[in-house]
């Protein structure tokens, strides 16, 4: 029967396909047509990693699954239905707990009533698990299986997705089985993948080298590559950017000195709008006297600006002088935008009633 594969009724019964593509328990080869068992895929990015699923989704179709001859307990069964079910990892994992390195892996599982074995082959190209081989195993590892609400069509979910880790979940018929991936040490991953981003065109990119400092700040990790981050970034284009992160990367180390130098650098570099937006930035932190002097420098060096008298109504009514502030930001509304203006004439308001607007 040229073209066709013809499925004996003992491996339909044990490949959770549950029916062939044609009526008499045949299917193409060669030919892509509809399949009973509809191929899906599922992803999910942990932190920089993705994760994701390739499988085709068989149905109940009012059968009993597990235990049976569909998918029997302690036999290998290939967690979905025609070729191998596949799970890509993009960097090395841990899957609960032990360590997998990145790949592409056959997913297969071992049914049992009270715990599940999932396996993940480094034989990915199979159909279904018909030619497995435990010699190509990666890892092996047991989890328990829940009861769930019916699901007809198998389906698999990434869930419970945290900054380093998320559960995915195996749902069909009335068992749901759950499994946790989780990254083997973000910061570090991140730290040693930024080399290679910058070896793109990002290697002429002043923000790139920025951005990888400001994430290895934020991360407490590698201070000194930040500071060769930044020298590169400053070559490219000195900006008030990456000298702002340059002050925080040095403070961060002690460097207290460097780190005023840098800054007030950065100041004298700064647009207007830029020093405003960062004492805003300030106030959020509750930084206030530290927002309210730069407020009352960008006002001296640029009184024509409308924002600069609404920094600086800001700055006075933190300090009570509410009458001078009221001023302040009745000069900033009509250089406004028109949208924004309405909001500032409630802040007079609260102002002329004595209120702070901090």
């Amino acid at each position: 029967m040229k073209g066709r594969v013809f499925l004996f009724a003992t491996v339909l019964a044990c490949s959770a396909a549950g029916f062939g593509q044609f009526k008499d328990g045949t299917q193409s080869s060669v030919l892509k047509l509809p399949e009973t068992s509809q191929a899906a895929s599922v992803s999910q990015t942990i932190g920089i990693t993705d994760v994701k699923i390739n499988y085709h989704r068989p149905l109940v179709n009012g059968r009993k699954i597990f235990g049976t001859p569909v998918a029997p307990y302690g036999q290998v069964w290939r967690a979905g239905a025609n070729e191998n079910t596949t799970i890509e990892f993009t960097d090395p994992v841990t899957i609960e707990g032990k360590p997998l390195a990145k790949g592409v892996y056959g997913l297969h599982m071992i049914p049992e009533k009270d715990s599940w074995t999932l396996i993940f082959s480094k034989n990915s190209t199979s159909w279904g698990s018909f030619t497995y081989d435990q010699k190509e195993d990666a890892l092996r590892v047991s989890v328990t299986p829940e009861k769930s609400e019916m699901q007809e069509a198998l389906k698999y979910d990434i869930d419970l997705v945290k900054p380093d880790s998320a559960v995915v979940k195996l749902r069909w018929a009335d068992v749901a089985v759950p499994f946790t991936v989780s990254l083997q040490d973000q910061k570090e991953l991140v730290a040693s993948s930024l080399d290679d981003q910058l070896r793109t065109l990002n290697h002429w990119n002043w923000q790139a080298y920025d951005d990888a400092a400001h994430y290895l700040l934020d991360e407490n990790v590698h201070l000194d590559r930040a500071i060769a981050y930044l020298d590169r970034s400053a070559l490219l284009e000195e900006r008030f950017e990456n000298l702002m992160t340059r002050a925080a990367v040095l403070k961060a180390m002690g460097k207290s000195e460097e780190a005023a130098k840098a800054q007030q650098r950065a100041f004298d570099k700064a647009q207007p709008l830029q020093l405003h937006i960062y004492a805003r930035g300030l106030q959020a932190q509750h930084r206030n006297q530290e927002a309210f002097a730069i407020f009352k420098t960008n006002a001296q060096k640029h009184p024509e600006l409308w924002f600069v008298h609404a920094g600086l109504a800001r700055a006075y009514s933190g300090e009570g002088k509410f009458v001078e502030a009221a001023k302040e930001m009745q000069l900033a509304m009509p250089g406004a935008p028109e949208q924004q203006r309405p909001a500032m004439q409630g802040l007079v308001d609260r102002l002329k009633a004595n209120q702070d607007i901090n």
